[in-house]
């Protein structure tokens, strides 16, 4: 865990130093950090640092920022390079048109916000044909100039001498409707209208929703909102995102606007000024200005407002509920038995050994309808091939797939008489199978167990969830793990970034076990990639287990950046060097041989010896390129070296003899786990195959805006059956009651 300031003074993106600082500045301000930790992270960044890396061990150099700053500087830098690159482009099309001034170049280098560098540009942007080019082409603008000025005092005689018959110019009020359609075009490129319109819009809009025509009956899904309307200010992202998808499949009509009378108002402000025959042409082309023209921007603005916040909103939700799933608590390495539970087609069986690898599968049918002696015998058949397979592998857990025959199978495994055959009682657990069977037909599932059908795939990905849910999850696309809200409505780009952020920080929270991680575990490290991990995976089966961690030089296209970024997340269990299995970087190898030394004893008596460590004067090992912080994380790693960050496994466990929806009742008190959480309240598995909201409402009596703020994916909960529609399969809980 050393630290670096090297490189502190590179350039921001390719930018110059100038560009670099005017950068950090506006980073640091909006994030409330100082500028040289900004500075730092950019230059670490451009390095090819990854964030889990800068934030583990580069403490020093970013003042302690965590990953979450880390990501925010990255991000913020990212969009401003994006509003420059969109500058250039604006200056050059200027320029190459002639029409680039010293004060235009001014406000457009003095904008910093998009919309505002847009509404600069908007005159001077290249256009089609619209009435105003037409009314040009007839020679009307300087007519349109000076009603707009109010310098005329008889428009009859004024617009008079405009008629050009050859022009398509007949007529006065042909005249004055071409200098209206100009000035119509002015009002609504105005910057400081479209600035307060677009407040106001933002302020005081309302979206409103009915049903399409004839759309009743096939558009039931979206009945909630046949007749709906609230403030944008106050909608959630869930009702936008719905609303949105209902317009989508054209079962809804949407309107999202504010009362016009006052953004009419706003515009008088800006542009009537006194009375007389120019300002009656003024105020005309006011409300054209603003229905024909700026009243459809706004509203095409503030849909992209209303869905970029709905979509960040939803990202959210997702990447916090697919963090609590990832770093859901692991069983750990030990021998297990797996099921994937059925009825009239069997339960798929397997057996598992310490590292996951497939030791046997069956099936068995414990389920079987009725009472006769078919029946019968095949439950006795189920329960001896289950006794003899946990004898033989040495069983110590089963993991039981949720889904249909979930809780009858569990029920069945439970009532086993485990002593009766000198066998210590398994640990039962009941796993979220979601997104085990998209799994199951993978490509990853069929180069892992390419002689094996699904069911056994699906059967070995449910143990192995048990076994370590991060190792086993990360093999699937986070979006079929079943945690999101409106997933497939958002910006997918941003959802899938947001998504991989998630799961590099997890991975590289955990750390990885270097000589079992498969190639989509490793791919996820710090510095890999999919390239790298594979050649990993080919390296270790070609020369057996690795022995330290710097073998992992030996391995092809892994360069000494990728070994800088990964060595500290990999582990070595068995490794000779002791701090090969921990989070102390082979970098700072020599500072923790020094500290033993000094006291002196060897590195492993060190990290086994809590008093000796007690004696560790740190202010010894500062140096340049090592500080407190980084000194203070690696003493922590050696009181427990590669710790866990996560929580012990408690199995859940569901109310007896309650199966199917058809088994409850209002009123009825049942355990349950959550298994997601959206803005508007949690879902919740209370072991009937279908899940139970508890509304935002119902989670607690105190008053809650996201559900989030009391409920978290994976935690046990007690709540209350309020109501049952079977024929909807909808289930209403509550926490509170």
């Amino acid at each position: 865990m050393t630290t670096s300031t090297s490189g502190v003074s590179s350039v921001a993106a390719g930018k110059s130093n100038d560009a670099a600082r005017l950068y950090a500045q506006q980073i640091a301000q909006e994030l409330q950090v100082g500028v040289h930790q900004v500075l730092a992270t950019i230059a670490l960044l451009d390095e090819d640092c990854t964030v889990p890396f800068i934030a583990r061990y580069r403490k020093e150099a970013t003042g302690t920022l965590d990953e979450v700053q880390i990501t925010n500087i990255r991000d913020l830098r990212e969009r401003l390079v994006q509003l420059d690159k969109r500058r250039e482009a604006m200056v050059k099309s200027l320029r190459e048109r002639d029409l680039l001034t010293d004060e235009l170049l001014a406000k457009l280098s003095a904008s910093n916000a998009m919309a505002d560098l847009e509404d600069i540009y908007l005159p001077f942007k290249p256009k089609r044909k619209t009435k105003a080019s037409v009314a040009r082409e007839k020679g009307l603008e300087p007519l349109a100039a000076d009603i707009f000025a109010n310098k005329l005092q008889n428009l009859e005689v004024s617009a008079q001498a405009f008629i050009n018959k050859e022009k398509g110019v007949e007529s006065v009020e042909q005249a004055l409707a071409g200098a209206r359609d100009i000035m119509a075009e002015w009002m609504s490129e105005n910057p400081t209208v479209r600035k307060q319109l677009r407040a106001y819009w933002s302020k005081a809009s309302t979206i409103a929703s009915k049903v399409a025509k004839g759309k009743e009956q096939e558009g039931q899904k979206f009945k909630d909102y046949f007749e709906w309307s609230e403030k944008v200010t106050t909608a959630p992202s869930h009702r936008i995102l719905a609303m949105f998808r209902g317009e989508t499949e054209g079962m809804l009509k949407l309107t999202i606007k504010p009362d016009d009378e006052e953004a009419l108002i706003i515009m008088d402000k800006n542009f009537v000024k006194g009375k007389g025959p120019c300002n009656d042409q003024i105020e005309i082309t006011v409300e054209d200005a603003h229905d024909r023209l700026l009243a459809p921007s706004m509203e095409s603005e503030l849909r992209a407002e209303l869905k970029l916040r709905a979509d960040l909103e939803a990202i959210r939700v997702f990447t916090r509920n697919l963090r609590e799933l990832l770093m859901a608590p692991p069983l750990g390495e030990h021998a297990i038995m797996a099921l994937d539970p059925g009825f009239r087609t069997g339960c798929k069986l397997v057996c598992l050994g310490k590292q996951g690898d497939l030791l046997h599968h069956d099936v068995i049918y414990p389920l079987m309808d009725g009472a006769g002696e078919g029946a019968k015998q095949s439950k006795a058949s189920a329960l001896r091939k289950v006794m003899e397979l946990a004898k033989k592998f040495n069983v110590v857990a089963v993991a039981i797939g949720n889904g249909t025959a979930g809780r009858e199978t569990e029920e069945f495994m439970r009532a086993i008489d485990w002593a009766a055959v000198q066998l210590e009682e398994p640990q039962i657990v009941m796993v979220n199978e979601s997104g085990a069977s998209i799994y199951s037909a993978s490509d990853v599932a069929r180069e892992e167990f390419p002689d094996y059908d699904l069911t056994v795939r699906g059967a070995v990905s449910i143990g192995r969830r048990l076994m370590d849910p991060l190792a086993e999850l990360v093999k699937l696309d986070p979006k079929s793990i079943g945690v999101g809200q409106y997933q497939h409505d958002v910006d997918q780009p941003a959802l899938q970034s947001s998504l991989d952020d998630t799961v590099v920080s997890c991975v590289n929270s955990v750390g990885v076990e270097l000589n079992t991680a498969s190639k989509q575990l490793l791919s996820y490290v710090s510095g890999l990639g999919k390239q790298i991990a594979a050649n990993i995976v080919a390296h270790r089966q070609e020369n057996g287990p690795f022995k330290s961690r710097a073998e992992l030089k030996k391995v092809a296209r892994l360069g000494p950046k990728a070994y800088e970024q990964s060595a500290g997340f990999l582990r070595i269990r068995a490794a000779k060097n002791p701090l090969d299995a921990s989070a102390v970087h082979p970098e700072s190898y020599k500072v923790v041989e020094a500290m033993a030394k000094d006291l002196g004893l060897d590195v492993a008596t060190l990290m086994s010896d809590t008093e000796a460590r007690k004696n560790i004067d740190l202010s010894k090992y500062v140096s340049d390129k090592i500080g407190l912080p980084t000194l203070r994380d690696i003493v922590q790693e050696l009181e427990k070296p590669g710790r866990d960050p996560r929580a012990k496994l408690e199995p859940m466990k569901f109310a007896e003899g309650v199966h199917a929806i058809g088994d409850l009742y209002e009123g009825m008190k049942l355990p349950g786990i959550v298994t997601n959480v959206t803005a508007f309240g949690a879902f919740v598995d209370i072991g009937v195959h279908q899940d139970g909201l508890v509304h935002v409402s119902e989670l607690t009596n105190k008053f809650v805006k996201d559900a989030s703020e009391v409920v978290t994916v994976q935690q046990k909960v007690m709540v209350t059956v309020l109501q049952v529609d079977k024929d909807r399969k909808r289930i209403a809980l509550s926490m509170k009651r």
